[in-house]
This record gives structure tokens, C-alpha cells and sequence, in this order.
């Protein structure tokens, strides 16, 4: 089997896949844009072959890649990045490749326009907040007579928080009108809430082989506008209703041997007109892989590698690891650089030895979103889990 990895070299824990994959026999090629002796060990290891372009972005370049890698090793059976930024020329790269498995160009507006996600979530049966997109500014104020303010706006076709707007009045929808924006926005109606998603991996037609629940007691969009600390958490004891309404969103996309993670809003307030506190409404689907170090936060929840599982999956479709084993809540705590905390690094160290299992530093493209370091800790209840935040957490 061969199996070419996009950008394999970020992020570094993705090497980790590769690693995974090659040790079950699969061959597995890669296109990056970093330097072959910039390469972490794992990577070198365990690659067959490494194709260089300095530029991913541009397509003409890395089609001429993959047909080197088809030329010299035959048939491509899997065209991969797991990355948000790539998702679509990985697309392109398959059609072009000839390779089936995984999402063509066609059918990507539903995995990449929030507006195109909703049909599908209602499909499975997931309320979704009312919207329209940002034509004229009249359209979006008759939208707000009908919803109320405030409004949120994000880019149509976007990731994270980056370049997202609160509109708490009038005032406010025109001077986003006034804006410059080089991308359609969509306008939906505010909702008071905090972000639950649902991550895991699946195999072919929609058979969930892992699920674990992710919870974000302050969204992303807080914690840009308000510039607090994040922490989430993650555990794979999840309600049976969550689980069933996540399994329902996986088969109504079509998502098929690939890692997921799928974002939906629980409300705190009631939203009249849409849905009573305490239901989930969908917000977004994102067919990879949770951002930045996180896979690393499920696979200590799960107390299984997640790694090994995804290479299962791709292989046979199924796993034999046991995930019925010890399940823990695992949670991230990170911190930003312009803030004064009370505990260091080496007292947090010295109090949760046993529990800390990572600690690290963002990359300057995410730290913006979640702050420059983070703090990995593995507990057997969520109340340890949110001692362990508080403590990291606390400022001079």
C-alpha cells in the first residue's frame, strides 16, 4: 500500500502517523516543505521516500511530485494530509492521482463552506443556528430583525477564530459592511453557549471505530475577543445521546476511513425561536484531525494510541486494539506569554508528576488562538482535571 502524507512535518506529532503507518507495512511517501535534514528522526525513519516543494500552495509543483512518487512506486492508494490548510488540494492531488479513497474536489464545498455544512446536520437531525451570508447590508439587517441581535460573522469558508466579528447593534453591522473583506462571510444569530465537539476516527461508510467527546468551556471566539486563557478537555465516557447524534452527522457527510472532529454548541441561555438551554445546535464539521497537539490530548483519554488506531483503520478497516481498557479525562491548560502566573513550570512539574504528561510551545500560526505554551495532564476525574487548570492558570 502506498500511502502519500502532505506536509508530514507539521504538525511535528504528525510524524507520529507516519511512524504508525509504516510499522503495519504501509509505504508511505511524503511531500513537505521543510528541508529533509530539518526532519525530526521519526520522519527519516520512517518514510520511504521525501519529496521536497518549497511552496505546497502551489499545485503544478506538487502534481509534479505525486507522479514522480507514482512513477517510481506504482498505483497511490491514499493521498493525505489530515490538515485543515490542505484539505482541498488534497482533494485535487487525488483526482489528479487517480486515487478514489477520500473526498474529491466535487464534494468539497460540503466539507469546507459553513453554510453548505448545515443541510447535512440537519440531515442528521442536528439543529443549526439560522444565517444568511453577507450580500447587503439591508438583507443582514432584516436577518437581525428576525433574530435579534448580537450577530456573529465568520468567513463562509474559514479556520478557527481568525477574522471573526461580534455584531452587538446596528452600529456595529455597519461598520462591518464598511469592511474591506476579501472573503463572503456568513451572519448568524448569536448564541450564548459553550462548545462540545465530537472526534475520533472512522472506517469505511461511517462505522465509528473511536469516539471521545472534546469540551470547551470558553469558545475560541471568547477567548480571542475577551483574551483569557483557554483550557478543554477531553474523555471518551461521553452521554449516549451525543454519541448516537455524532454517529448520525459522520454517515450523513459520507466520511469514510478518515479522522473527524466535528464541532456543535450546548446553550446555556434559551435561543427562542431555535432551541431551549442545555441542546446541542451543530456548528461545524472539520474531517481531519483536532489541531495542533491535541491528538495527543485524545490518545490519553483513550489510553490507546491513536495513532496506531488511524493506521488500523486505513489497513483493515477496524482495529484490535482494546480501547475498552482504563479511560481518563485528560485536559489541556495554556497559557499566554504577555501574562504573569503564580506557579512555574517547575512547580507545576513537581506537584503533578504523575499527571503531567506534555508541556510545550505552540507554533507562532496557532498562538494567537490558544496561547504560546501549553500543559498536558492525565486524571482519573474531571474535578482533578479542573484543580490542575486552576493551579496552572493562576495569576500574580
Amino acid at each position: 500500500m502506498n500511502f502519500v502524507f502532505i506536509s508530514p512535518n507539521f504538525p511535528k506529532i504528525y510524524s507520529r502517523f507516519v511512524k504508525s503507518l509504516a510499522g503495519r507495512g504501509v509505504r508511505v511517501l511524503g511531500i513537505g516543505d521543510e528541508l529533509y535534514d530539518q526532519l525530526n528522526d521519526e520522519l527519516k525513519n520512517n518514510l520511504t521516500e521525501y519529496c521536497y516543494v518549497s511552496d505546497l500552495s502551489n499545485l503544478e509543483w506538487m502534481k509534479k511530485a505525486v507522479s514522480y512518487l507514482k512513477d517510481k512506486y506504482g498505483f497511490i492508494d491514499f493521498i493525505e494530509s489530515n490538515n485543515e490548510w490542505w484539505l482541498q488540494n488534497d482533494a485535487i492531488l487525488r483526482e489528479y492521482a487517480g486515487v478514489t479513497t477520500g473526498f474529491l474536489p466535487k464534494e468539497m464545498k460540503k466539507i469546507k463552506y459553513k453554510s453548505q455544512m448545515k443541510g447535512y446536520f440537519q440531515k442528521a437531525g442536528v439543529k443549526t443556528a439560522r444565517y444568511i451570508l453577507s450580500d447587503t447590508f439591508e438583507n443582514a439587517k432584516s436577518f437581525a430583525r428576525k433574530v435579534g441581535y448580537p450577530l456573529f460573522a465568520k468567513p463562509d469558508c474559514g479556520v478557527g477564530a481568525m477574522e471573526t466579528y461580534k455584531i452587538k447593534d446596528e452600529g456595529d453591522l455597519k461598520n462591518f459592511f464598511v469592511k474591506k473583506l476579501s472573503d463572503t462571510y456568513i451572519i448568524e444569530e448569536f448564541l450564548e453557549g459553550y462548545i462540545v465537539s465530537f472526534d475520533g476516527i472512522c472506517g469505511k461508510e461511517g462505522n465509528v471505530v473511536i469516539a471521545l467527546q472534546e469540551t470547551f468551556p470558553k469558545p475560541i471566539a471568547e477567548i480571542k475577543f475577551r483574551d483569557s486563557d483557554l483550557h478543554y478537555f477531553a474523555q471518551v465516557d461521553i452521554p449516549d445521546e451525543f454519541r448516537k447524534t455524532g454517529e448520525r452527522v459522520v454517515r450523513s457527510f459520507g466520511i469514510s476511513k478518515r479522522c473527524f472532529h466535528i464541532e456543535f454548541f450546548c446553550l446555556t441561555e434559551d435561543k427562542p425561536g431555535l432551541a431551549n438551554r442545555g441542546e446541542i445546535i451543530a456548528l461545524e464539521c472539520n474531517m481531519r484531525s483536532p489541531g495542533g497537539n491535541t491528538p495527543d490530548l485524545l490518545q490519553a483519554a483513550l489510553n490507546a494510541s491513536y495513532y496506531d488506531i488511524y493506521a488500523d483503520v486505513i489497513i483493515d478497516n477496524q482495529t484490535d486494539i482494546d480501547t475498552n481498557n482504563e479511560h481518563f479525562v485528560a485536559i489541556s491548560v495554556d497559557r499566554k506569554a504577555r501574562y504573569r502566573y503564580i506557579h512555574s513550570f517547575q512547580e507545576i512539574k513537581e506537584k503533578y508528576k504523575d499527571q503531567l504528561f506534555e508541556h510545550g510551545f505552540y507554533s507562532p500560526d496557532i498562538a494567537e488562538a490558544m496561547g504560546e505554551e501549553f500543559f498536558f495532564g492525565k486524571f482519573k476525574t474531571l474535578n482533578e482535571a479542573l484543580d490542575f487548570q486552576k493551579f496552572v492558570d493562576e495569576k500574580k
